[in-house]
């Protein structure tokens, strides 16, 4: 939806040449871009996957949201679709479908040992900046006999089998355990 704006192709051609209304025009060409801009912001911001910075702020204070320093937007972004995720009832079987809108389908691994009344979750380390988010989410859908275990799905001697001990000394161990290694 590209679209340049140019008043003076509105106004009648003998009075497009004088240089008082090409002067006119001009200044107003962008005011009108302006208020364009921020028109497309204030639809775009309807909406969390499209929001703009300003948008997604605003959603934060209405849902009691405060974002650390270091979020990036895709991380407050995805922090609001989880609160909007949340519905009711909470199940066994919803909890994964929750989980897997947050974190993606390969991003956490999910256990619940009812006999031992432990729910164990774990976050992979692509998206450890989900982490308080699934946090949040079992604190608030566990029922209340149960025990939260959740932590990193760190890197397993598994995951890094397939590199040469050249390729992993590039990295120190805290490196090796914590990161994404590709």
């Amino acid at each position: 939806m590209d679209r340049t704006i140019n008043l003076i192709e509105y106004v009648p051609p003998i009075l497009a040449d004088t240089k008082e209304f090409k002067a006119i025009c001009a200044a107003e060409n962008a005011e009108i871009e302006r208020l364009r801009t921020a028109y497309l912001n204030l639809f775009a911001d309807q909406f969390i996957q499209t929001a703009t910075e300003n948008g997604i702020s605003r959603l934060e204070k209405i849902m009691g949201i405060v974002p650390k320093g270091t979020d990036t937007l895709e991380i407050r972004r995805f922090r609001l679709l989880a609160r909007k995720q949340e519905k009711l009832p909470y199940t066994k079987w919803t909890l994964p479908e929750q989980l897997a809108a947050l974190c993606g389908d390969d991003g956490y691994s999910l256990n619940i040992d009812h006999s031992a009344r432990k729910i164990i979750v774990r976050v992979a380390l692509g998206v450890k900046g989900m982490y308080d988010a699934v946090e949040l989410l079992l604190l608030k859908q566990r029922p209340t006999n149960m025990v939260i275990d959740l932590s990193l799905l760190y890197n397993q001697n598994k995951t890094l089998h397939p590199f040469t001990n050249a390729q992993l000394s590039a990295y120190t161990n805290k490196q090796l355990r914590n990161e994404v290694i590709s």
